[in-house]
């Protein structure tokens, strides 16, 4: 008797027997196999038989009937389709044996035909209401299809190196490392050469195969030569016990003489293929019982599959202890088992059980379930799911430690070599990963430096400085399951950024991507104080030394700044007693500065005396009087004040220290002495040239520097060009060192401005250009690397600077 076979589909056929009309010696053999239980025996004669009843219909339809159901028995789902569906057509025959249909629909089922199995169900519900089957059915195809549609996490490998053309199933780990296995096969290699009248297929034996250190798995050999654990019977379906000491295993006798059952028996392994002689597990019943399928607990616990008094129908599982030297079986109860088949159990951790049922809400033929022992009783086993379960019979599952979830299985589902195969599963590693990009807000270039540190709710917290293309990244050995990470993005000069990635409730892995923007810091304005004097003095008053403070710290975080002082006197007195005050007057403020650190090369000192009377740009409330903005204090405008305190005031107003922004472009030194030199003062006597110094070039263009933003950046003049144009490795310089942002393109910035250039012909306006004296606000420039130098001038925007020539005698241009 076939041990997979033997055990799924052995049943009661008395009461389903269809009675038999008067019998010719070609039925009467049919028969007298089909009620042995030679299934394979009773088709070949019943093929023979249905020719020579041709005239009786009614013994043809009862013929057919067994020849489906012979198919049923033999777990040859497809040709039980087959033969099933014939008898659809013979309604009163239907109507008298309902239960073809319920074959027909489970036949269906197995083979993966969801909805004709769901109507076949539902017809064997009409006709037999009262059956629960038919809604069973119905429901476990509605949830198998669900199941395909949401399939588990578990990935699943056909072995082809164990796997034969015949059945190769129940495989067992061998060893403590999980190195090697023994399973059941009926392959040509087996001792048993007879074939079994149930099947037509050959006895089975236990084979052995080993891993190598690639994982890949040997020829499979008999895992015993001797006679002593393979015999002619059937053997197989088998575990070691927790120590790999003892083997537990399956033994269905084969004596033609009389009715045969199944055994457990326990044999110990000496070297690598020679076994102690078997000793049958002694659970009780006789040679016909049936017991099989072991799997061991600790504490000499055996859990294990029979068909016994007390139990729920079918094969149940069943758990034995000993006692005072015997075994105590116990069923394990309706939960576990039911009217249908429960074989093939697996006990893991001594609280988890792995079995095989058709009576539980499946795919189609026998599917694997879990249930978990705690608190004395065992959960509702839940359906392993596809791709672990198919349509058709899945079972004997093992894993290869107590914690990983992997391990080997067996199932006839197409895409085998064989009828039964061994499967390998898996649950993968599961690996999160997590990058991004940092980019400038206000350029949109990567932001190169930055950090990044992300810390998880586990605890852990990593940290990573971006490169040169702003990208960032953790692997998976720093992101891990069911963790949010709070991240942290900063650098110096920028406002910090946040954001949160979790992988909490992702079931598969991913490669997360969480890109961040850094806004820059506004640079502060540059508030210049207010340095006023008292009539004929120099001295820096206390209260103008707390107003330096401000400037101070603005020089401070800006170190490329150089400004200029220029001191002015009122109109009083003579030009040559005010040019020494306002030298005084600015060498009091340099002396200041420089005390406080500021280098002496960032200051351009100047006295300008009583020449240049103030022109305010905001207004001035003095003496109870205001002074308009845009008003110039000159000597009329004093004459013309109402009262002696409002004139004084007015005149006070012109005896002040103004700051001007020369240039950012200051390079700091990397030492700076103890002892400084202060600037010289110089007095301005008399108007400056509103000009600046050129070098004509070889092409008839001219070359000088100007301030783009504040930055002295060198330019070309170029007669025989017209507009303004920028090579796209200085616009691409200027956006990086923020003399330009994304806001000064025409345009979406994104599509001119990459990580390394910018596109030709993008049009960008430049807020504020001086030349000598001559400052033009938001002048557009193209971007043009085609025309000579880095940055050019075309006639038409240099007049917008004002009338200009060029001195060739003294290399000059100058504004007019």
């Amino acid at each position: 008797m076939r041990l997979k076979t033997f055990f799924i589909y052995l049943v009661l056929f008395l009461s389903f027997s269809i009675p038999a009309m008067a019998q010719n010696k070609a039925t009467k053999a049919a028969d007298d196999a089909f009620a042995d239980q030679l299934y394979f025996t009773a088709l070949q004669k019943y093929q023979k038989a249905y020719s020579k009843v041709k005239n009786n219909k009614s013994e043809r339809d009862r013929i057919s009937f067994r020849i489906a159901e012979c198919y049923r028995m033999m777990n040859n789902t497809k040709k039980a389709e087959t033969a099933y569906k014939r008898l659809l057509t013979n309604v009163k025959f239907i109507k008298d044996e309902p239960r073809v249909l319920l074959y027909y629909a489970n036949a269906l089922k197995s083979n993966g035909n969801y909805d004709e199995a769901i109507k076949q169900y539902q017809a064997y519900k009409d006709l037999s209401p009262k059956d629960p089957k038919g809604q069973q059915g119905i429901e476990s195809c509605k949830m198998a299809k669900e199941w395909m549609a949401n399939p588990s996490k578990y990935t699943v490998k056909w072995e082809k190196p164990l796997n034969s053309k015949e059945d190769d199933f129940a495989p067992a780990y061998a060893d403590k490392k999980f190195g090697s296995i023994i399973f059941t096969s009926d392959r040509e290699a087996s001792n048993g050469k007879d074939l079994d009248n149930w099947t037509g297929l050959k006895f089975s034996d236990l084979y052995f195969a080993r891993r190598d250190r690639k994982g890949e798995w040997s020829k499979p050999v008999l895992a015993d030569q001797a006679g002593v654990l393979n015999t002619k019977a059937n053997d197989g379906v088998g575990q070691f016990d927790q120590r790999f000491v003892h083997f537990y295993f399956t033994r269905c006798y084969n004596d033609s003489r009389k009715k045969n059952g199944c055994q457990i028996f326990m044999t110990s392994r000496t070297g690598t293929s020679n076994w102690s002689d078997p000793e049958k597990v002694d659970l009780g019943g006789d040679s016909t019982s049936i017991y099989g399928h072991p799997s061991i607990g600790s504490g000499d616990v055996i859990y294990f599959a029979a068909e016994l008094p007390g139990g729920q129908g079918g094969k149940d599982i069943w758990r034995a202890s000993k006692k005072s030297g015997k075994w105590v079986k116990e069923n394990l109860g309706p939960v576990i088992n039911t009217p249908g088949n429960e074989m093939f159990p697996f006990i893991r951790n001594d609280s988890i059980l792995y079995f095989a049922s058709d009576g539980l809400p499946g795919m189609g033929g026998m599917d694997i379930f879990r249930s978990v022992y705690s608190k004395g009783k065992w959960s509702t086993p839940e359906n392993m799911k596809p791709p672990i379960n198919s349509p058709a019979d899945d079972i004997a599952i093992v894993f290869n430690t107590e914690e990983s979830e992997e391990g080997l299985f067996s199932s006839n589902r197409p895409g085998g070599k064989g009828r039964d195969d061994i499967y390998s599963f898996v649950i993968p590693p599961i690996y999160y990963t997590l990058e991004g990009i940092v980019t400038d807000d206000r350029s949109l270039l990567p932001v190169t430096g930055a950090e990044v540190r992300a810390t998880g709710t586990n605890g852990r917290s990593f940290k990573y400085t971006t490169d040169e293309k702003g990208h960032y990244s953790f692997n998976k050995m720093q992101i891990t399951a069911n963790t949010t990470y709070d991240i942290i993005v900063t650098k110096k000069d920028y406002f910090n950024e946040k954001g949160r990635e979790t992988t909490v409730g992702l079931e598969k892995g991913k490669d997360l991507t969480r890109n961040f923007v850094l806004k820059p810091i506004p640079k502060k304005p540059v508030v210049l104080p207010d340095i006023l004097y008292d009539l004929a003095k120099w001295d820096l008053k206390p209260q103008y030394q707390d107003s330096l403070q401000g400037l101070i710290e603005t020089l401070d975080a800006n170190e490329n700044i150089v400004i200029e002082l220029a001191a002015y006197t009122d109109s009083r007195d003579t030009y040559e007693r005010n040019d020494i005050l306002s030298q005084k007057r600015a060498q009091s403020v340099v002396d200041y500065l420089i005390s406080r650190g500021i280098d002496p090369d960032r200051l351009v000192a100047k006295g300008y005396g009583k020449r240049v009377p103030r022109t305010l740009t905001k207004d001035i409330t003095a003496a109870g009087y205001t002074f308009k903005a845009g008003t110039q204090i000159t000597d009329s405008l004093i004459a013309s004040l109402p009262g002696n305190d409002v004139k004084e005031a007015a005149h006070q107003l012109n005896r002040r220290t103004e700051f001007t922004i020369l240039r950012n472009d200051f390079v700091p030194k990397t030492q700076v002495s103890g002892t400084q030199a202060s600037p010289k003062i110089e007095v301005v006597i008399a108007p400056e040239i509103n000009g600046i110094p050129i070098t004509k070039l070889k092409e008839g263009s001219y070359s000088g520097f100007c301030f783009i933003n504040g930055i002295s950046t060198a330019f070309t003049y170029d007669p025989a060009e017209k507009d303004m144009f920028i090579s796209a490795t200085q616009a691409f310089q200027f956006l990086k060192e923020g003399v330009i942002d994304k806001n000064d393109f025409e345009g979406d910035p994104a599509k001119f401005i990459s990580d390394k250039t910018i596109s030709e012909k993008a049009v960008i306006t430049l807020k504020e250009v001086r030349i000598a004296k001559n400052t033009v606000k938001d002048l557009k420039v193209i971007v043009n690397s085609k025309a000579h130098g880095t940055f050019v001038f075309g006639g038409n925007t240099l007049k917008k600077f004002g009338i200009f020539r060029i001195d060739e005698a003294k290399n000059q241009l100058i504004f007019d």
